[in-house]
C-alpha cells in the first residue's frame, strides 16, 4: 500500500494495490457460500448474480461460461475483482460499488471505520449547539434510537413479562427494578441473563443483546412490533435449539460484535479499539459526519473559513459513494453480492441499496435515485407514498408530455399518482412482521416472480 491520498468527493482515499479480499481469496473456492453456492450445489452464473446494468461485459462473460466448470467463474470473478481493484488505483471509486471494507480500509472517514481517537468527538449536545433544528427532528428518527440499554427499552417496559415456548424450552424476558433479565428453563434446570442493549427502535421490532464471558451473545428471541410478541430472531434457526445456551442467545464473533454496534451506536470503536460501553447509543451526528471536536472548536471561534473543512459531509459524495454510504450498515450492492445474500430471495429486500441498484434507471449512478434524494436522514421515514411523486417526476414525464434530455423517463400509462404502490411493492418476509418496501424500481408484472 502506498500512502499518496486521491480525492473523491469529500473522502480522500490512499492509493491501494489491494484488491477486495472476498473477490479473490473467497471467489476461488469451487463452491464459496459468499457468492451464494451451497456445496454441491451447480447453478449457472445468471441465476446467482444480478449484476447492474454498467457490468454488462461482466454479465456477457458469466452467460459465456454458463457450462463451464466452476473454477472458471471463480477466475472471471477474481479478473473482475482485480480489474475494479486497479480503476480504484488510478481513478478512485470510477462510479463503481465498493464492499463496505474496501471504503473503511480507503477512506479517511466512513461509518464504522472506528480510526479516530475518542477525543476527537465532541458530541451531539456540541453539534446540537448550531443546528438546534436539526438535531430537534433528527431526536425524533429510528436510527436516533437505534440502541438504547435494554432496561430503558420502551417495548420491554410495556411488555414487562415476555415469554414464548419452544419445544421443551420455555424463553422468558423479564423487565422490573431497572434491569431487564432473560431466562430460559426446560424440565430440568435453568439459566438466568441480563439484557444489555435493545438494538432497534421498535419500528418494526427489537433484539437484544447481552454479555457472558467475555463474548456478546445476539438473543434467540426478538420483539415483534406489529403481533406485539415474541419471535425468533432474524437470520437464527427456526428449528428447536438442542441445549438451553443454544435457546438463550447465538455467540457472535468479535468482528461481528463491532460491525453491529457500529451500525447501532456511535463512537463504539474507537483508535480501532472495540469497547461498547463508552459508546453513544444510537446512530448520532458523528456516525456519519465523522469525529467533531476539531469541526466544533473552530466555528466557536468564528473560524467559519476552516471549520467546514473539518467535517465530513455525505451530501457531497457522487451518487455512487452516496449509496454507499448508507450501505454501510444497510448493505451495499457488493457487500449483498459477496455475502451470498443474492440467493435469499424474499429476505434481500431488507438491502435497500443493493436493491435499488438493480433497477433499469439506476444505469450509472444517477443523483435524482439516490437515498438522500428520497429520504432527509434528520427527519422521520415519510410514509405518504404521494409524498415520493415529486421525486419520480424528476426524471419520468407526465402523460401528455415530450420527453427531454434531463426527463428521459416515459410517462406511466396506468396512473399520474402514489406512483411507489405500484413500481415499489411491499414484501413481508416470512418471520420478519414487517412489510417492506422494494427499491428495485420496476414495473411490476402480475404473476411475475420477485426478482433477486
Amino acid at each position: 500500500m502506498v500512502g499518496n491520498s486521491r480525492a473523491s468527493g469529500h473522502v480522500a482515499y490512499r492509493r491501494s494495490a489491494v484488491c477486495n479480499p472476498h473477490g479473490v481469496v473467497l471467489l476461488l473456492s469451487p463452491y464459496a457460500p459468499t457468492i451464494g453456492l451451497q456445496s454441491g450445489q451447480s447453478q449457472r452464473p445468471s441465476e446467482f448474480m444480478a449484476l447492474p446494468r454498467f457490468r454488462q461485459p461482466y454479465r456477457r462473460a458469466l452467460h459465456g461460461i454458463r457450462n463451464a466448470p466452476h473454477v472458471a467463474l471463480a477466475l472471471v470473478l477474481c479478473a473482475a475483482a482485480s480489474f475494479a481493484a486497479v480503476l480504484f488505483q488510478t481513478n478512485g471509486l470510477s462510479g463503481i460499488p465498493l464492499t463496505t471494507e474496501m471504503h473503511v480500509e480507503n477512506a479517511d472517514w466512513w461509518p464504522t471505520k472506528g480510526a479516530a481517537p475518542r477525543k476527537q468527538y465532541a458530541g451531539s449536545a456540541a453539534c446540537a449547539q448550531c443546528h438546534s433544528a436539526i438535531a430537534s427532528t433528527y431526536a425524533t428518527t429510528p436510527m436516533a434510537h437505534a440502541a438504547t440499554p435494554a432496561a430503558a427499552s420502551q417495548a420491554l417496559q410495556a411488555h414487562s413479562d415476555l415469554s414464548l415456548q419452544i419445544g421443551p424450552f420455555a424463553e422468558k424476558f423479564v423487565t422490573a427494578q431497572g434491569s431487564s433479565v432473560l431466562t430460559v428453563s426446560d424440565a430440568n434446570s435453568s439459566l438466568s441473563r441480563t439484557l444489555g442493549w435493545a438494538f432497534g427502535e421498535g419500528f418494526m421490532g427489537q433484539t437484544y443483546i447481552y454479555e457472558d464471558g467475555g463474548s456478546f451473545y445476539e438473543a434467540h428471541l426478538s420483539f415483534f412490533t406489529s403481533p406485539q410478541a415474541l419471535d425468533i430472531t432474524p437470520g437464527q434457526f427456526r428449528s428447536v435449539p438442542t441445549d438451553l445456551g443454544e435457546a438463550a442467545g447465538r455467540r457472535m464473533n468479535a468482528d461481528e460484535a463491532r460491525r453491529c454496534f457500529s451500525c447501532h451506536t456511535t463512537a463504539s470503536t474507537v483508535g480501532n479499539a472495540f469497547d461498547p460501553h463508552d459508546s453513544t447509543p444510537g446512530v448520532m451526528c458523528e456516525a456519519c459526519h465523522g469525529p467533531g471536536a476539531s469541526h466544533a472548536v473552530l466555528m466557536s471561534m468564528g473560524t467559519e473559513a476552516k471549520g467546514p473543512t473539518e467535517i465530513f459531509n455525505p451530501g457531497g459524495l457522487d451518487p455512487v459513494d452516496s449509496v454507499d454510504f448508507c450501505g454501510a450498515c444497510h448493505r451495499t450492492w457488493q457487500d449483498v453480492v459477496m455475502s451470498g445474500f443474492v440467493k435469499t430471495g424474499v429476505f434481500n429486500v431488507r438491502f435497500a441499496p443493493y436493491r435499488l441498484e438493480n433497477s433499469r434507471c439506476w444505469g450509472k449512478g444517477d443523483a435524482r435515485l439516490t437515498c438522500l434524494a428520497c429520504h432527509d436522514p434528520h427527519k422521520p421515514l415519510v410514509t405518504d407514498a404521494a409524498a415520493y411523486d415529486s421525486a419520480c417526476l424528476r426524471c419520468h414525464i407526465l402523460r401528455g408530455s415530450r420527453k427531454i434530455a434531463n426527463h428521459p423517463g416515459a410517462a406511466c400509462p396506468v396512473a399520474t399518482a402514489k406512483c411507489v404502490t405500484c413500481h415499489m411493492p411491499k414484501y413481508e418476509p416470512p418471520g420478519l412482521h414487517y412489510r417492506f418496501t422494494d427499491h428495485w424500481i420496476r414495473v411490476v408484472r402480475p404473476g411475475k416472480s420477485y426478482p433477486s
